[in-house]
């Protein structure tokens, strides 16, 4: 498995999605979670998805309660609460772990794929983000505290060209 576009993961609606369907976008794949300090960026980046996804763009948020038990919800809440306070329509997935024995094979491929400080692979927290081009390469990793507003000038160099 080489590019992101070789996995595939449950939706919340529980669903498995393989991520090929996403081939020819640019995506962040970002670990989101409903009670911590950096779930307003939910706002930010449903902005993002709304602006950018007409030029082949998605977010896919994959909540995670492995920091701070910050995404306590069942797949139901955590869709409702995306809805009702962040009108939130980039596609979500269904929990995962992003760190451990059981992290989700995305994670383990993005992590590898693009290290964090000092070459370490772990997440630190939630709302890490994942830059991935149109072919499914891992371009980049943001921290939590970089604002999704604050990632669009990266973002936008990777819209150019789209494939025929």
């Amino acid at each position: 498995m080489n590019t992101v576009h070789d996995f595939s993961a449950r939706t919340l609606e529980g669903v498995e999605q393989p991520l090929s369907a996403y081939d020819g976008k640019v995506l962040l794949v970002v670990n989101v979670a409903s009670k911590c300090g950096f779930t307003p960026q939910y706002e930010g980046l449903e902005a993002l998805y709304r602006k950018l996804a007409p030029r082949g763009f998605a977010v896919l948020g994959f909540p995670c309660d492995q920091f701070g038990h910050q995404e306590p919800g069942d797949e139901a809440e955590i869709r409702s609460f995306c809805s009702l306070n962040y009108d939130v329509t980039f596609p979500l997935f269904a929990k995962v772990d992003v760190n451990g024995d059981g992290a989700h094979p995305l994670y383990r491929h993005l992590k590898k794929a693009a290290p964090g400080l000092l070459g370490s692979e772990a997440i630190k927290w939630n709302f890490t983000k994942f830059l991935v081009d149109r072919e499914g390469n891992v371009v980049k990793r943001y921290a939590p505290t970089d604002k999704p507003e604050s990632i669009e000038k990266d973002i936008v160099p990777l819209l150019k060209d789209p494939p025929a």
